[in-house]
């Protein structure tokens, strides 16, 4: 698949070299262009002007439409008519209510994390290990969603966000780091703790029928039905992983598990800078119970770094995935998901590395003297969630990179395995309650082994020397409601091998969570 996304890429730029040779999106000019294409709808294109209040009676449950994120599952109830009861506490999920006929959106959340750790076993410790003795560490990370009805097949959204907090070790030492809230350094150097800009896009609807299907209204989708059978686009700045390898019970760090390798497959590269997001464009179809979607993104400069490279014809990086959703297991809902991407950029490679460090020159290989424009690192992710009876889910990755280039922007994995259990509070009359446990062991290369053993360094691990061995690790998690918008978590995880190093660990780290929605 890879090589479709690489053949869709060159496509794009064949028809629109001038774009894809500069992609800044961030330009309010690109913005303002795309909004003015946007209001001329395509004449051909089924009931593109027609209001969807028009074909209200035809609306039918959604079998699937992407996979919840937080806001889908905790998005709150419709205000009541005059006539309704007035919900009870516990049946509203956010601070105040949002509308779900408004044209626009409003809303936020704040997550604060704290972890910490004993002292663990260790017979040595490198640069960029988790250091053995004890710590502790919090993480804060603020978020206020804004979002607009330009009309009723074009949104606008914009984000600003606020967070802070390395987490313990400051991100570095575990591949399966245990905070998707952390702020990792650049080269060692802490990141403004000043808000920036998170998200700013457009996204535009296409019906390709009359036939609608009811949706979640949230953060990233405003409308409240979409026709059956549409194509999306969506353009600007936003956080890859919104849109690509989702999972219902495995993707929300706020409410859910906090491991990265749990909420996102660690063996998918995927392009984003330090702080986790990329400027690029998502073309996306949907029809009932399948979908599809590619998108082109800016790579960063440097492996986790802060800049992205504006020259997308010279690296970007490409994914393409597809959904099929259904009920052919139980008479229950599942959703199986494929994923390939593939990166260029100015990576290093190990093998080369390695071959220069034993040719005798220094006395540690180094990535950074082997980064070379053009090279490329391309993996594949099998993502399925599948519902049981009373009332639990289940849900699996597995994941696959090539490695044999630098590991440039999310962890350093090459194959990872994943297995997980979800349920809800239902049984004890905690409706908005949620646990789940997970599995997940990691494992990289033989280039990559050797270059840490020989004592080198990547953007998250480096030992100083490695005695080789998966890096496994389980996660359990407990959430509860306390009222309206407020949620309490207790997480704990085991590291067996940190950093893939049978001579340090294994590590045990408790954590405790506060999340607010608003």
């Amino acid at each position: 698949m890879f090589y479709c996304a690489s053949w869709g890429s060159r496509l794009l730029e064949r028809l629109f070299s001038g774009l894809m040779r500069r992609f800044t999106f961030q330009t309010g000019s690109v913005i303002l262009a795309v909004l003015s294409v946007s209001f001329v709808a395509p004449s051909r294109a089924v009931a593109q002007n027609s209001r969807p209040d028009d074909v209200a009676a035809q609306a039918v449950p959604a079998a699937a439409h992407d996979a919840d994120t937080s806001a889908q599952q905790d998005s709150p109830n419709a205000p009541p008519g005059p006539a309704a009861a007035e919900p009870e506490s516990s049946d509203v999920l956010t601070l105040f209510p949002h509308s779900e006929t408004s044209r626009y959106w409003i809303s936020g959340q704040a997550n604060v994390v704290m972890q910490w750790h004993s002292r663990f076993p260790a017979a040595y410790t490198g640069p960029n290990s988790l250091t053995p003795w004890p710590q502790s560490a919090t993480t804060h990370i603020l978020t206020l969603y804004t979002g607009y009805e330009l009309t009723h097949t074009t949104e606008v959204f914009a984000d600003v966000e606020y967070a802070s907090g390395g987490g313990i070790g400051s991100a570095l030492g575990l591949a399966g780091y245990s905070n998707l809230d952390s702020v990792r350094t650049v080269s060692g150097v802490t990141l403004s703790r000043a808000p920036y800009l998170a998200r700013l896009m457009l996204r535009q609807i296409i019906p390709l029928t009359r036939e609608r299907v009811e949706a979640d209204r949230d953060q990233f989708h405003l409308v409240t039905s979409l026709p059956a059978r549409r194509i999306e686009f969506r353009i600007g700045k936003f956080d890859l992983v919104d849109f690509f390898d989702l999972n219902t019970w495995g993707t929300d760090s706020h409410l859910q598990f906090l491991n990265w390798t749990v909420d996102n497959d660690g063996a998918y590269d995927y392009a984003a800078n330090t702080r986790g997001y990329t400027d690029g464009a998502i073309l996306e179809y949907d029809d009932h119970w399948f979908s599809a979607r590619f998108g082109v993104v800016m790579m960063p400069k440097v492996a986790n770094g802060i800049n992205l490279d504006a020259d997308i014809a010279r690296a970007r990086g490409e994914n393409l995935e597809f959904d099929a959703a259904g009920k052919r297991l139980l008479h229950r809902a599942g959703v199986v998901r494929l994923l390939s991407y593939l990166n260029t950029a100015n990576m290093g490679s190990y093998e080369e590395a390695n071959k220069i460090f034993l040719d005798g020159q220094g006395t540690a290989p180094t990535i950074i003297a082997t980064r070379r424009q053009g090279r490329h690192k391309y993996g594949f992710d099998l993502n399925a969630e599948q519902e049981l009876p009373a009332n639990l889910g289940v849900f699996a990755r597995a994941g696959w990179s090539d490695g044999r280039n630098e590991s440039f922007a999310y962890t350093e994995v090459d194959r990872t395995a994943e297995l997980g259990i979800f349920t809800k509070g239902d049984k004890w009359k905690r409706k908005n309650d949620r646990a789940g446990a997970a599995f997940v062991a990691n494992q990289i290369v033989g280039a990559h082994q050797q270059y840490l053993g020989y004592g080198g360094v990547g953007f998250i691990l480096g030992d100083g020397a490695l005695t080789p061995g998966s890096e496994k690790i389980v996660e359990g998690f407990y959430t509860a409601h306390l009222w309206r918008g407020f949620f309490a978590s207790c997480d704990i995880q085991h590291v067996n091998n940190p950093g893939y190093n049978k001579a340090r660990g294994p590590v045990l780290v408790p954590g405790l969570r506060l999340h607010v929605e608003f």
